[in-house]
């Protein structure tokens, strides 16, 4: 099972600047990757090839030699399409599973799309990029209730860094937590299987710094701890088990390109399968280059996707159902003491609601109508008030087998997504916007633009946006 979240898209990722307008500290904790094995066969990785140009087969246009010399130039300057490094998010199939497209692996670096596309001419001073191998190399991994996420990057621009190599699979480490307080054996087997691939991708590359973290499920499990020793074990990566807070804000750190220089309060969400993070963030004062120093008031609730679907039910759903679910969200958040801490930005054209989650990103996809999930669409797309209205409602009004149907579900969330959109609406209620801005991005970024930013590597890259 993969997860969509992780589909193609741009290939840097904005972490600390301000986002294009709109269309669409902890220490960082070394893993510990055990000895040296071999790649797994089969292992695909997702490319870029929307750069089509042609190769040295492609037509002569009435046998001139000059059109051959633009080619032998083209291969001088251009990297071959499968060459080109895993789009940001990209998701990279495990042996034995089935993509839709299987690309080559990425071999040489490609010039960012705002780097010139030719030899820099005599006099010009274009500085050319490093290899791709000698930029360092920045990894993040993210085992959550629901999903196993891995992001491998080198920085580019201040602020920014371009995806090597990712995967994500849709694991649901916390099915059965809620009924029975401890990872069944099935989910946890699962969970494993997924993380000796991360341990294969991490041990083939030389890792400057990684931070590897697992979430609710393996803090509220009664056999968590013990679920982390074996993946220690078995998989050869030592887990950081993060508290409710600093997942709060690596969510934060990692959207803080979408968050534009006028603004001036955000509540930002994460809906994840086993809690719920929610930030308030002003920013009427001096804005500083890290987003999450902008919080003012937080909480995580302890409910997602998967708890709340286990406990009233996934796959038929009534609006007696969904009304439930709601209210149950909804008085969970009446006892944060936090809540009107932005009350007086609530009226202001500059506020705006921010989620990052399967749930916005799926509604975005079924507003869209996208006939396959496509994350350059998605993240960064602005919803209004009655767009999102619309989308709960037609969610609301479906039967699991719509839902399966639909591209932008699919039978993995089909039981899972009216639970988000209950937690959703219930966010909604508390902190009324007549915008929501949607982000596919998420923990996985935070942790990156962290270790990247205490590591220094953009210190002399020039002085970025705050």
């Amino acid at each position: 099972m993969e997860d969509h979240e992780a589909g193609a898209g741009a290939p840097e990722v904005g972490v600390s600047r301000g986002s294009p307008p709109p269309s669409g500290q902890a220490s960082p904790s070394a893993g510990r990757y055990g000895r040296q094995v071999q790649p797994r066969s089969g292992n695909g990785q997702a490319g870029d090839t929307s750069h089509d140009h042609k190769g040295k087969n492609g037509p002569h246009q009435n046998g001139k030699p000059k059109k051959r010399r633009k080619r032998r130039r083209g291969r001088k300057v251009f990297a071959r399409d499968e060459a080109r490094p895993l789009a940001v998010g990209a998701s990279v199939p495990a042996a034995g599973e089935t993509p839709a497209a299987r690309p080559p692996q990425p071999a040489a670096y490609v010039p960012p799309p705002s780097a010139p596309a030719t030899s820099p001419r005599p006099g010009q001073g274009a500085r050319t990029p490093p290899p791709l191998q000698e930029l360092p190399v920045f990894a993040a991994l993210d085992l959550g209730t629901n999903n196993c996420r891995l992001l491998v990057a080198v920085p580019t621009r201040h602020g920014q860094f371009r995806v090597i190599d990712a995967f994500s699979r849709i694991v649901r480490l916390g099915e059965g937590l809620t009924a029975n307080g401890r990872l069944g054996e099935a989910a946890m087997d699962r969970a494993v299987e997924a993380l000796k691939i991360c341990g294969d991708k991490l041990r083939n590359r030389k890792v400057r710094k990684a931070r590897l973290i697992a979430t609710e499920a393996c803090r509220t499990a009664a056999n968590g701890v013990e679920f982390l020793e074996r993946v220690e074990r078995e998989a050869g990566l030592k887990l950081e088990l993060i508290d409710r807070q600093t997942e709060a804000r690596l969510a934060v750190s990692g959207c803080g390109s979408l968050v534009e220089r006028d603004t001036q309060g955000v509540v930002l969400f994460d809906i994840g399968g086993g809690s719920s993070e929610i930030a308030l963030i002003d920013l009427t004062g001096h804005r500083s280059p890290r987003l999450a120093n902008h919080i003012v008031s937080w909480t995580s609730l302890p409910v997602g996707v998967v708890s709340l679907a286990e406990r009233f039910g996934g796959r038929t759903v009534t609006r007696e159902i969904f009304g439930a679910m709601v209210e149950d969200v909804a008085m969970r958040l009446r006892a944060f003491d936090g809540r009107d801490r932005l009350s007086h930005l609530l009226s202001s054209p500059k506020f705006h609601l921010l989620g990052t989650s399967g749930t916005v990103t799926t509604l975005a996809g079924v507003h869209l109508d996208l006939e396959r999930y496509d994350r350059r669409r998605v993240d960064g797309l602005w919803m209004d008030r009655d767009s999102v209205d619309r989308m709960v409602e037609k969610l609301v009004g479906w039967d699991f087998q719509q839902r399966v149907a639909n591209p932008c579900i699919g039978a993995d969330r089909a039981d899972l997504v009216l639970a988000g959109c209950a937690i959703l609406e219930a966010i909604r209620a508390v902190w009324p916007s007549e915008r929501l801005r949607v982000a596919d991005r998420g923990l996985r970024e935070g942790i990156l633009s962290e270790l990247m930013a205490d590591d220094g590597v953009w210190r002399n890259s020039g002085r970025g946006r705050a």
